[in-house]
């Protein structure tokens, strides 16, 4: 179990929502986002942490929007952070990011692609917030345990790992719901990414996705036994300047929680 701003994940804490657009577009989509779904936790009673990348690394295309500019997308996380007394997470791909980074959000996100790099999982377990390491597409569920030593290494044992899928190829993923119990099985709090998991990588030069199965995909997730639940959410993904195709609208937002938390609290109090 771990603690972020007094919300306790892991254990046989309730389920927490990690949940907010893909990557920072602009002041008003970050603000009306984070309202509408702090307004739908708040009704509902369940943690919320705000989810927005400052920075999108790893793009299909060179021509794919990448940010705002660090500076300026991370002062719109703050603000958010200020204004809905929420904590944040976002991304960081290089060791220098993370110091950057740290001064705004409470949990560095390792990108799925960068699981492995030594110097990364390093330099975020340094700053002393909470890490989440996505699991790599490529990587078996148990040699995750490989990620969370570098952390530890540092004296960091504030550490969550997220299944977001395994690729075998031809622009599709596949979740083994097995990986859930094998990561949690090592030690730490095990999230759920019910939005990339339906993703499909590189199909004709753009991520394509089917997110008609993110409600299936988090739902069987949640019956397996998770501590997290991890969806980009956005007003209008057909609009979204990032995985238009795989986020969930804010409108199906609080129809999903109300089944989730009905499948989480049954679980845990079996």
């Amino acid at each position: 179990m771990i603690e972020v701003n007094k919300i306790k994940i892991g254990g046989n804490n309730p389920l927490v929502l990690i949940a907010g657009p893909c990557v920072v577009e602009n002041e008003e989509i970050a603000f009306s986002t984070a309202q509408g779904i702090k307004e739908i936790t708040e009704e509902l009673g369940m943690p919320f942490i705000y989810k927005s990348s400052y920075k999108k690394a790893n793009r299909t295309s060179v021509a794919s929007f990448a940010g705002l500019g660090d500076k300026e997308a991370l002062d719109i996380l703050a603000a958010v952070k200020e204004k809905y007394s929420l904590p944040i997470l976002t991304d960081v791909h290089t060791e220098e990011e993370c110091s950057f980074a740290a001064s705004v959000a409470d949990i560095l996100q390792i990108p799925a692609f960068l699981c492995r790099q030594t110097e990364l999982l390093l330099s975020a377990g340094k700053t002393g917030k909470a890490v989440n390491i996505k699991k790599g597409q490529f990587l078996a569920p148990e040699d995750m345990k490989h990620a969370a030593e570098k952390v530890k290494s540092t004296g960091n044992n504030r550490i969550l790992f997220t299944e977001r899928g395994t690729t075998f190829g031809y622009n599709n993923l596949v979740v083994d719901m097995r990986s859930l119990v094998i990561m949690r099985n090592l030690g730490y709090p095990v999230v759920m990414d019910a939005t990339h998991s339906v993703q499909m990588p590189g199909a004709g030069g753009i991520t394509g996705g089917a997110p008609e199965y993110i409600p299936y995909l988090a739902k069987a997730a949640t019956a397996v036994g998770i501590d997290a639940l991890f969806l980009e959410v956005h007003p209008d993904p057909a609009k979204a300047l990032s995985d238009k195709a795989s986020q969930l609208p804010l409108k199906n937002l609080k129809k999903l929680l109300v089944e989730v938390m009905k499948i989480d609290g049954f679980i845990k109090n079996a």
